[in-house]
């Protein structure tokens, strides 16, 4: 039998320090600090709920963002 993979370690970030940030300015600091994954979607999209390691979802309103989190 295979062994179980190791998912790779997200970032050390809070996710909550992107609330408020200028969209762009939020997926560039994401991207620096190793989110491999950044997701930026409307109010109210409609998104698969599967969670994957890396990925930082931000939620974009008027070009800020009013969400974050991880998955």
């Amino acid at each position: 039998m295979a062994p179980i993979p190791t998912p790779p370690a997200e970032p050390e970030d809070s996710p909550d320090s992107y609330v408020g940030m200028e969209a762009s300015g939020a997926e560039r600091r994401a991207r620096e600090r190793g989110w491999s994954s950044v997701r930026s979607l409307p109010p109210g999209a409609i998104i698969t709920m599967e969670y994957r390691v890396g990925r930082l979802n931000f939620e974009v309103d008027g070009g800020r963002v009013i969400r974050c989190w991880k998955g």
